[in-house]
């Protein structure tokens, strides 16, 4: 591996900006997302930024089953983002459509339209339980970055 590209992981992985995406929840996890990035619980302290576009993202963390009229949003938007890209899915919506799963215009969780990194389920998942599936998700690429080096 080049140094440039051991500079650029190291710095995506202590780094990583975040996009967030409602595919059509109810809200109570978009709150749950937007209150780990509040001081309270200081998602800054790992070095993830929130940002408003999806060309200078990481993490695409996305909330709500996948709808109809939704499903070509999502994939432009997980189209744009530059590699490496990872997906963490919030919610037992986003992981398996939860009670909107069988409904006439619900595809169903994330992961039937894009790749899922990672999966916080909860109706609504706590911002403990968010912090910690990021973080995790880190630590698993680190781990895989050192396996990459050896």
């Amino acid at each position: 591996m080049k140094t440039v590209e051991r500079i650029v992981n190291w710095a995506r992985l202590k780094s990583p900006w975040i996009l967030h995406f409602n595919s059509g929840a109810c809200n109570a996890c978009d709150i749950e997302i937007v209150a780990s990035l509040t001081p309270v619980y200081d998602l800054e302290r790992f070095g993830i930024l929130l940002k408003g576009t999806p060309r200078h993202a990481d993490v695409l963390v996305c909330s709500g089953p996948v709808t109809l009229q939704v499903e070509s949003r999502l994939v432009r938007i997980y189209e744009q983002m530059a590699e490496p890209k990872f997906v963490v899915a919030v919610g037992t919506c986003a992981c398996s459509g939860g009670v909107f799963q069988g409904c006439y215009n619900v595809r169903s969780g994330i992961n039937k339209v894009i790749p899922v990194s990672a999966f916080i389920p909860g109706c609504p998942a706590s911002p403990k339980a968010i912090i910690d599936g990021v973080v995790k998700l880190l630590a698993s690429l680190e781990e895989e970055e050192e396996k990459v080096k050896k």
